[in-house]
């Protein structure tokens, strides 16, 4: 059994050889690894929960590689990639790393390149991984706010005085003052800096001012 959260690494790559011999690579540094021989069995497959990137060949029968980068990146799926060739040429390097992958090996590389590229992903998904999961509990923190209190955080944030809210919202400002209490609670933020980041993690439209 995989423990959870042990990273994984895909290999796509429609030559058998070097798919064993990616995954041999890999199984002798213990890294976990899945490989594919087109792109639409990896769609296709049921992929554990954890850091994980991409070895991914540039030539593959039905879709290139670089149309799978952009067909994942459409789809949300966003996983770092390592693009191996054997027919690398500059432009085609250009356009794989301006789309966000993290390495672009021609065949043949050495091995360490290969395993330093695949540290350097996993390392980004982790990081990505540690991000998603925070504002997802950001937002949990912001939907348990009541509609006043959502209302008078973002006049908080925006820079407004608890008697200019007062003023905004037609109420007293030992009210504004519970509300923004409660609000300040609920989001576990210790300091008006500390919301305001928060806000700007969420993405929230700015409050009148």
């Amino acid at each position: 059994m995989t423990p959870a959260g042990a990273p994984t690494v895909f290999v796509i790559d429609d030559d058998a050889a070097v798919r064993a011999s990616i995954q041999a690579l890999l199984m002798s540094v213990g890294l976990r690894s899945e490989s594919f021989g087109t792109a639409q069995e990896f769609v296709r497959s049921k992929r554990p929960d954890g850091p994980s990137c991409l070895v991914l060949d540039v030539r593959l029968p039905g879709v290139n590689g670089l149309d799978f980068q952009r067909e994942l990146a459409d789809a949300g799926v966003r996983i770092p990639i390592i693009f191996i060739t054997g027919h690398g040429d500059i432009p085609m390097t250009v356009k794989a790393m301006k789309s966000g992958a993290v390495e672009f090996l021609t065949k043949p590389f050495r091995d360490q390149d290969l395993l330093d590229a695949i540290h350097q992903a996993l390392d980004r998904d982790r990081v990505t991984r540690q991000q998603q999961s925070e504002l997802a509990e950001l937002r949990k923190r912001y939907e348990s706010l009541t509609a006043r209190e959502r209302e008078v955080m973002g006049l908080v944030v925006s820079g407004m005085l608890n008697k200019q809210i007062a003023s905004e919202l037609g109420t007293s400002e030992i009210t504004v003052k519970i509300h923004r209490g409660h609000g300040m609670r609920k989001m576990q933020a210790e300091s008006l800096a500390e919301l305001v980041r928060m806000a700007a993690k969420l993405e929230l439209p700015p409050g009148k001012k």
